[in-house]
């Protein structure tokens, strides 16, 4: 914290089916209210590991194939490039060259479909992958159109209440807005993630790190969860395509375990996230394993976010903070705090 000038933070860990939150420092520097147990934090791109679990939630009830193509859920999109685009493209970045994001022109649900029928792909869609947020946010909206509601309903009254997840929103309903942090600028300036094409689906959960830990152990071990959301979950696991040692899952990006920190920071680098790089179709797609380390970073102007589990070690980490601080800085430090848990439940 003192290294990023990262005015607070709550930090999480889950080991063996227990976990515990620790808070830090300050959720307001204008107030001076300090980090709770229950503040809200933005968690960015962390989102869109969510947006694939209505996804998978979607498959498992039959309401789509990833197969399918994307114009077959908005039909203003016929006759578009989307007619030869699957929603497993979408999900794993892989539509050919789909931009990180949106212009900033872009605006409202008409603005964002002119967008896609211009769009004219630089790549055969499956052949590279270009971290996009138009790409899974088209995904998220797609998924909901195919369960016959909107992406914030579906998400806030059926998926986070069915986690068990009671602090985690898209929308912060005015009387949570106390217990919503301020995230920091660069410049020390308070800010909050504003309102952008299909921002609900690429990066805007805010959460808690007890709610977020929850959710990792939910992907760990789906027991006790419906049937269907559990095998729904479990398919965000599973491998489609190769970029070196990282697996791409939907949202989620896996490393074979154990795996070594300099493989966790090339894969969270921004060459990573801004260059297209040659995929490896999985075919057949890589069934879930275990013995992976599964993880995603987070970011918007004021917030910064690292997630990252092994389940057969039922072992994972959740690190909040209200700056946008270096993604390196962050997988470090989950990484050696990782590494000693592991280390000490061996010893045991």
């Amino acid at each position: 914290m003192a290294a990023n000038k990262i005015p607070g933070m709550a930090v999480a860990v889950t080991l063996g089916g227990r976990h515990a939150v620790f808070t830090y420092g300050l959720a307001s520097r204008e107030s001076g209210e300090k980090v709770r147990d229950d503040t809200l934090f933005e968690i960015g791109s962390v989102s869109k590991t969510f947006t694939a679990a209505l996804g998978g939630l979607a498959q498992a009830r039959g309401a789509l194939s990833l197969a399918d193509t994307a114009s077959r859920y908005l039909p203003a999109l016929a006759g578009s490039s989307f007619d030869r685009i699957s929603l497993l493209d979408l999900a794993t970045y892989t539509a050919g060259g789909l931009p990180l994001q949106f212009p900033d022109a872009v605006r409202g649900e008409d603005g964002i479909i002119a967008y896609f029928k211009a769009w004219r792909p630089a790549y055969p869609a499956g052949t590279q992958r270009l971290y996009s947020n138009p790409s899974i946010g088209l995904f998220g909206d797609l998924a909901a159109r195919s369960m016959g509601g909107s992406f914030e309903d579906l998400m806030e009254k059926q998926l986070f209440p069915a986690l068990g997840l009671a602090s985690t929103f898209i929308r912060v309903p005015q009387d949570q807005m106390g217990r919503y942090a301020f995230g920091y600028t660069g410049a020390g300036k308070p800010v909050r993630v504003g309102p952008g094409a299909l921002a609900s689906q690429a990066y805007g959960v805010k959460t808690t790190a007890g709610d977020l830990i929850r959710f990792v152990e939910a992907n760990m071990d789906g027991t006790g969860l419906d049937d269907t959301l559990r095998r729904g979950l479990a398919a965000t696991h599973t491998g489609y395509f190769k970029v070196g040692p990282m697996t791409q899952g939907l949202g989620w990006e896996m490393y074979a375990y154990p795996t070594t920190l300099d493989r966790l920071l090339a894969g969270n680098s921004a060459e990573m996230a801004r260059q297209p790089h040659a995929v490896a179709k999985l075919d057949p797609p890589a069934a879930p394993r275990t013995d992976m380390l599964i993880n995603k970073t987070g970011s918007t102007n004021g917030f910064g976010t690292y997630v990252a589990f092994v389940p057969e070690r039922r072992l994972g980490i959740v690190l909040l903070a209200n700056r946008n601080y270096p993604i390196p800085a962050r997988v470090e430090a989950a990484y050696r705090i990782l590494t000693a848990l592991d280390k000490e439940a061996k010893a045991d």
